[in-house]
């Protein structure tokens, strides 16, 4: 018979391999994230788990009504507790392995591209991008592109810098996005597309909300390039 040393090395090899192979899934492929709030309903609700894709070349395919997740670029979340240094540890480990996806990430939906010029003329008008109109048929019922958040301009024309993107929430009136963080510019406010983790590809719990196919990129079909 096997020795006691020799089962738990076993089951070790075991989960040393599962752990690696649930590593390379999530760091190559797809990645699952928890939604923490309502800036995107109802598209996405929270508690909602979503999967992302992460196989796509995340800075060139990038595309105006696409769902993301990206990190926060900075001072966009409350900064997560650290705990001590044993739960400290196993939280990083978490994280890094992406058993667990940390709290500095936020998901929204790409409004602008690099060079786009997006504005707001007045509250409760549409969102316009390169000077059309946009019709957003995922945006919170009632509320039209241009809702602000309480403390957000309601009028406001920014351009997307050079390997950026500007994004907002469906829950207009309830997002805290790039609006919230920018100084009327769009240089503060937009994201970098080297913190872009992935595209949201579909909701996989709870059950009763299993859904695909978030991105609307027709929604900007209209939307010409930006000019030179």
């Amino acid at each position: 018979p096997r020795s006691a040393a020799r089962t738990w090395l076993d089951r070790l090899i075991l989960v040393v391999a599962v752990w690696a192979i649930w590593a390379f899934i999530t760091t190559f492929v797809v990645q699952p994230f928890r939604i923490p709030s309502g800036s995107m309903e109802n598209t996405l609700r929270v508690g909602d788990r979503i999967v992302v894709a992460k196989w796509a070349p995340r800075f060139t395919d990038v595309k105006r009504g696409d769902v993301i997740v990206f990190k926060d670029p900075g001072d966009w979340t409350d900064p997560v507790p650290s705990g001590n240094v044993i739960t400290g540890g196993i939280r990083k480990i978490a994280e890094v392995t992406h058993l667990s996806a940390s709290g500095s990430h936020l998901v929204k939906r790409v409004v602008g591209l690099p060079g786009d010029v997006v504005s707001c003329s007045e509250p409760n008008a549409k969102l316009t991008v390169n000077g059309v109109a946009v019709d957003e048929p995922y945006l919170q019922a009632g509320l039209d592109g241009c809702a602000p958040s309480p403390g957000q301009a309601s009028k406001w024309s920014i351009t997307v810098p050079a390997g950026h993107i500007w994004v907002m929430g469906d829950h207009r009136d309830d997002s805290a996005d790039s609006r919230s963080h920018d100084d009327g510019t769009g240089r503060l406010g937009s994201v970098p597309l080297s913190a872009v983790t992935g595209r949201a590809i579909a909701v996989v719990w709870p059950l009763n909300h299993l859904a695909g196919g978030h991105g609307d990129a027709d929604a900007f079909a209209k939307v010409p390039a930006p000019k030179k």
